[in-house]
C-alpha cells in the first residue's frame, strides 16, 4: 500500500512547516493590530429596575 510510506509524505509536511514557521509566521507577526487590548478596568453601568406599571 503507497499510502504507508512515509517517504514523500514526510518531506512534504516537513516543507510545509518550515515554510510556515519561517517565511510566513514572522510576516503575520509584524502586522499591527488595529484594535489593540486596553489595560483599562471596565467599568459596569448603572442599571435602574424596570418599573412595570401593573405592580
Amino acid at each position: 500500500m503507497p499510502q504507508l510510506n512515509p517517504n514523500p509524505w514526510f518531506f512534504i509536511m516537513l516543507t510545509s512547516w518550515l515554510t510556515f514557521s519561517l517565511i510566513i509566521q514572522p510576516k503575520l507577526l509584524t502586522f499591527i493590530t488595529m484594535n489593540p487590548p486596553s489595560s483599562k478596568a471596565p467599568t459596569t453601568p448603572k442599571t435602574t429596575p424596570w418599573t412595570w406599571p401593573w405592580t
